[in-house]
């Protein structure tokens, strides 16, 4: 794969988590009962980044929790063994019943991905709302899933890869698209 062009840069990337932060807060009339969940690996890192502007903004610290998608995924049945999927530790400390829940994640292609998400989700709690927040969003639906927050909508291929970089895991902050 060859890197086409980047899409966003680290200030580019700081803007539009900054904006999302701010339409969370005014969608939600304020920050009461949220709770930030990072779906791994990328969206762990988004969702402190979120919570850190919430708490800068509203002078509340809004609780994050980190959720592991392996078991829910719908290609399970696609691999020689569930034993080849990684599974990683959910860490949602708070109890999300009742609660506000904002889904936090990289990138939204086929929706499969935010499905699982649910799914574990509801396996642990039954919150009041689950809404969804990415840094961008590249179509390509396979299911009815749509984001409330997106940092930037780009329309790609099927072909193309979009790889985000975030200092968190990868010592830089930028998002850039392959063929």
């Amino acid at each position: 794969m060859q890197e086409k062009t980047q899409l966003l840069d680290e200030a580019a990337i700081a803007r539009a988590i900054k904006r999302i932060s701010h339409e969370i807060i005014e969608r939600n009339k304020g920050t009461d009962d949220l709770v930030l969940v990072g779906i791994k690996t990328r969206g762990m890192p988004l969702a402190k980044r979120i919570q850190t502007n919430i708490e800068q903004i509203e002078n509340v610290k809004v609780e994050t929790g980190e959720l592991d998608i392996s078991l829910y995924r719908d290609d399970l049945s696609n691999k020689d063994s569930v034993d080849e999927a990684t599974v990683n530790q959910t860490n949602i400390q708070q109890d999300i019943s009742g609660k506000k829940i904002i889904l936090v994640d990289d990138v939204l292609f086929t929706g499969r991905t935010v499905r699982a998400a649910m799914d574990a989700i509801i396996d642990i709690g039954r919150p009041e709302s689950v809404q969804l927040a990415v840094l961008i969003d590249r179509g390509h639906r396979e299911l009815p899933i749509r984001a409330d927050y997106v940092g930037k909508n780009i329309p790609t291929s099927k072909d193309e890869v979009i790889k985000v970089q975030l200092v968190e895991s990868d010592e830089m902050d930028q998002v850039s698209i392959f063929e």
